[in-house]
């Protein structure tokens, strides 16, 4: 609990951090520091020794360039090996999910027709009590919905729990930021449909290895995922049934963005190209009539059913495209990541991301001419991106830890590479600062800007968030399951990184702040609650 003393020392940082975070520079740090908070989920001692040990340059190339295996410490490993949902394919997972329900609902037929099914009056409440009352009956198996709904929050659950793992500890740190970059930009809703079963493959099929590869191959991937078609309702897009919602989000928000010069009837004219483009469980045969058959793709979960696909001509942005089937989808595609439109509002998103909230349109400009010359090589956008003074200069600006941030760079910064037992506390912290992973509604991701993460209750909760972890109460070593006990795990974060550069970076008010401090346990919440480690 926090003494009265706790809560001034804190409100006074609370109120430092809403005039600091507001517009004034930073002070000077150390490249290698500010490179590793910037490129990765926050610096740890670990990330400084490889710069020392290889150079900077040799640093961020193996970042923007991974190449060989990308190993978790094996503690971590074991961890995620042990997640039995982690293990199966999104198509297993969707056949056993029905297979359950299914089960469920024969086990509630059978149980609706025992005698002990029957409701079963109650003993009299008082002596001369006329009638009993009546009470359910015991033992009914759990219903459909409830065995289904389980399901896929363990799915959901297990999903989360290795993207911590691999945010907090794999070597290759800004692949990890990219496919959360991605994920928000091309945003699926967890709670809709069974969108929970196909996080896994969205992310390991999708995602993660396109993460720092090339733009077109990465919006097909997204787009033959189950997650997304689920999500946008492209699975209920027919001939003669048209659904744009794809179609649009496609145009508006994936690729060339609000207001680039597309039309409606653009829109109109890619959920016609869409038709036919669905969802289908790889045990299910898909009929077609014979005449159909060469067209019909059936990959795991993706299903391209040339019935249900509109074989007009269409008229896309200025280009006829004449009705052949899947390969109008590849057209489309093509024609969408041409476009300037297209190079500009992907480099404005990754500028905005790295760089500032309004990045320098200088800077837009050169990465969205890269995106153009090297057909979409998202590397080479970025690689362009890190070199430029631009970016540079924005090291020295206060960029604000967004709740993700804000959570996983405390955990890096206090563990290094100490691999934590449990990441439901990291999963609650996300749900109390608004950020739930996979939890935003809408196709539009969560907001980039800043602004919307800096308010009194956002960082009143990042307070919290900074007791939990700076006491070393946070639970992080504390194994799920009956009668674990917690391991000892206090946070070191006066060690070898503070003294060896960041202590140099930080404000003459966060110094002061820090050695008002009459405890290791309050200068560790100090630190974690100061305007200098809400920054990138």
């Amino acid at each position: 609990m926090m003494t009265p003393r706790h809560v001034s020392k804190m409100t006074a940082l609370l109120m430092l951090l809403m005039s600091t975070c507001a517009g004034a520079d930073a002070p000077q740090r150390s490249t290698e520091i500010a490179l590793a908070n910037r490129l990765t989920w926050g610096a740890t001692l670990s990330d400084v020794r490889q710069m020392d040990a290889n150079g900077i340059e040799a640093w961020l190339h193996d970042q923007l360039y991974p190449t060989g295996r990308d190993d978790l410490p094996p503690a971590a490993t074991a961890q995620i090996k042990a997640l039995p949902m982690l293990q199966k394919s999104a198509a297993a997972l969707a056949l056993e999910l029905d297979a359950q329900v299914t089960a469920a609902k024969a086990a509630q037929a059978a149980f609706a027709t025992m005698p002990s099914a029957q409701p079963q009056p109650n003993p009299p409440m008082a002596p001369g009590t006329a009638t009993a009352t009546m009470s359910p009956a015991p033992n009914a198996p759990p219903t459909p919905q409830q065995v289904r709904n389980t399901y896929l929050g363990e799915a959901q659950r297990e999903t989360q729990a290795r993207h911590m793992l691999r945010d907090l500890y794999a070597p290759h740190q800004l692949r990890e930021q990219m496919t959360w970059f991605w994920f928000n930009h091309f945003n699926v809703y967890t709670d809709k449909g069974e969108i929970r079963i196909f996080l896994a493959d969205y992310e390991d099929r999708a995602l993660r290895p396109n993460a720092l590869g090339n733009f077109r191959t990465l919006l097909e991937a997204t787009l033959r995922s189950p997650a997304m078609l689920q999500y946008l309702d492209n699975a209920q897009n027919a001939a003669g049934h048209i659904n744009e919602n794809y179609a649009r989000e496609i145009m508006e928000l994936h690729t060339m963005g609000v207001g680039s010069g597309y039309s409606q009837q653009d829109v109109q004219e890619l959920a016609r190209i869409l038709t036919g483009v669905g969802v289908a469980p790889p045990n299910n045969i898909v009929n077609v009539a014979p005449k159909f058959q060469p067209l019909l793709i059936h990959d795991g979960m993706f299903v391209f059913n040339p019935q249900r696909h509109d074989f007009g001509e269409k008229m896309f942005l200025g280009h006829v495209i004449h009705g052949s089937g899947y390969d109008e989808v590849r057209q489309a595609l093509d024609i969408l990541c041409a476009q300037p439109a297209t190079a500009q509002h992907i480099s404005r998103q990754l500028a905005q991301y790295f760089v500032a909230d309004a990045p320098p349109p200088s800077l837009v400009n050169a990465m969205a001419q890269r995106f153009l010359t090297t057909n979409g090589d998202i590397a080479a956008v970025l690689d362009l991106m890190i070199h430029s003074p631009e970016f540079r200069a924005s090291l020295g600006k206060p960029l604000l830890k967004d709740p993700q941030h804000y959570v996983i760079s405390a955990v890096r910064m206090a563990y290094d590479d100490r691999v934590i037992l449990n990441t439901r506390p990291m999963l609650n912290w996300l749900n109390q600062l608004a950020e739930p992973l996979y939890g935003h509604l809408t196709p539009d991701g969560y907001p980039m800007d800043r602004t919307a993460w800096n308010g009194p209750g956002q960082v009143e909760q990042r307070f919290e968030i900074a007791q939990a972890i700076g006491s070393g109460n946070a639970g992080l070593f504390k194994a799920d399951g009956p009668n674990t006990i917690a391991q000892p795990a206090f946070p070191n974060l006066q060690g070898a990184l503070f003294y060896n550069g960041l202590s140099e970076t930080l404000a003459p008010q966060t110094r002061a702040g820090l050695a008002q401090a009459t405890s290791p346990q309050e200068w560790n919440i100090f630190f974690l609650a100061s305007p200098d480690f809400m920054r990138r």
